[in-house]
């Protein structure tokens, strides 16, 4: 069996930093269009809106001062009604404005992912990216064969994406506006780093999770032998196999 050919780790560095630039530029892209298509200024504009008209009528800044219990039920009725509206109109264009910046940064994010780490490396053949194409870096099966189009979205989409990039980022999030604590957060988070280093130590291939759900791994392609088809890789074996008999190996 011929050796497997893994590239330095200095080359698969310089080319994740310049995948990852890709991926930035493009997820921002995305996201500032989706922002502009959600109308995420108009909730904007009418939250702010609803503040300032409430803080010149009655002198309170929505935004900066919280009303304690005491001071609501001082208030005579119809200021309570006007508090009420105003707080209740402010709080769902917030929550609007909140929602609509997480789908558009969601859609960044998918759409950087699926075009830079699953369409270019189809375009390019054995799933190289912009950055594994510039330092000579390949992926492929883990038995030697050409990585197919389905590997490579499961490698992309399920791997990257899902598990390595939004399952963090969400989590972060949600304990950043207080809907998860943070120390299920922080638990979460190390069984992800822990189980990545793990992979990468006890792993033969020294695959990370991406690679492990695809059945993949990341080679040197100027060194690395790729067969099309399995018959091809079986046919290889088969030579080798005759020429050690053949010098009595």
């Amino acid at each position: 069996m011929y050796d497997l050919q893994k590239p330095n780790m200095w080359k698969r560095i310089a080319a994740a930093l310049l995948d990852f630039f890709v991926l930035i530029l493009i997820a921002s892209a995305v996201m500032l269009l989706m922002v502009s298509v959600f109308n995420v200024d108009k909730h904007t504009t009418a939250c702010q809106t609803i503040c300032d008209e409430y803080e010149a009528e009655y002198g309170i800044d929505l935004v900066e001062y919280e009303m304690t219990e005491e001071e609501y039920f001082s208030l005579g009725e119809e200021q309570k009604a006007a508090y009420d509206t105003a707080v209740n109109d402010a709080n769902y264009h917030l929550m609007m404005i909140i929602t609509l910046t997480l789908l558009s940064l969601t859609i960044g994010i998918f759409i950087a992912y699926l075009f830079a780490e699953f369409i270019i490396p189809l375009v390019l053949k054995n799933g190289q990216t912009i950055g594994k194409k510039a330092f000579g870096i390949a992926v492929m099966r883990e038995d030697g064969v050409k990585v197919s189009a389905l590997q490579m979205f499961a490698r992309s989409i399920l791997g990257k994406f899902t598990i390595e990039t939004m399952a963090p980022l969400l989590i972060f999030l949600s304990v950043y506006l207080g809907a998860l604590d943070g120390l299920i957060a922080i638990i979460f988070l190390l069984g992800i780093a822990i189980l990545e280093i793990v992979l990468l130590i006890i792993n033969k291939t020294r695959t990370p999770i991406h690679d492990l759900l695809a059945h993949t791994v990341t080679v040197d392609l100027q060194s690395q032998l790729i067969f099309d088809t399995p018959e091809e890789l079986l046919e290889y074996k088969q030579a080798k196999q005759v020429e050690r008999a053949s010098r009595g190996d």
